[in-house]
């Protein structure tokens, strides 16, 4: 039940987006776009309800409750970030916006924003390993929570590689912006 719900949540993410980014530009209907952008976070509370109703009933934490922490934690850390890219390419083809911000292409400045998206991806990773330990918790049983434990390693692991891969990288090997 889970899975279909986190990819119901997936496609009501992308559908509100674009009935907000549809209702804005298109329609010109500017507070009905600006309610349904408002709303895209919803999602979120409707896929952390199913998955507590879920354990609640007694279902054994499996690799889609883990999903589904990981779904919420990075939808909070990269959501709004999400909702303006989507924003700046939808204003700038339908409507006249300016071309759409595009991340520096080297030097101090691509370090600078590689640091601020991992940034981004650690409060991502607070917050799913914090719902991870809440399902932990909540159901009281370390027998049918197993696989919620290995969802706290896999994403500090992917954290860690993040990390080396791609701040530090851009950090200590910058480069050179192209001119």
């Amino acid at each position: 039940m889970v899975l279909a719900v986190i990819a119901a949540c997936e496609i009501g993410f992308w559908v509100i987006l674009g009935a907000g980014l549809v209702a804005r530009y298109l329609l010109r209907w500017r507070r009905v776009g600006g309610v349904l952008l408002l709303c895209v976070p919803l999602v979120d509370v409707v896929l952390l309800v199913a998955s507590v109703i879920d354990l609640r009933r007694g279902a054994e934490a499996n690799f889609t409750h883990g999903l589904a922490a990981a779904y919420i934690g990075f939808s909070i850390a990269f959501g709004h970030s999400m909702v303006r890219w989507a924003d700046q390419r939808f204003a700038h083809r339908f409507a006249g916006g300016p071309p759409p911000w595009k991340p520096p292409k080297g030097g101090w400045e691509r370090a600078r924003y590689e640091w601020r998206e991992w940034f981004k991806g650690l409060a991502g990773w607070a917050v799913a390993c914090g719902l991870l330990v809440g399902g932990i918790l909540l159901v009281d049983d370390r027998g049918r929570t197993e696989q919620l434990d290995g969802w706290i390693w896999r994403l500090t692991v992917a954290l860690v590689v993040w990390l080396i891969a791609f701040p530090l990288w851009a950090t200590l090997f910058p480069a050179r912006p192209k001119e």
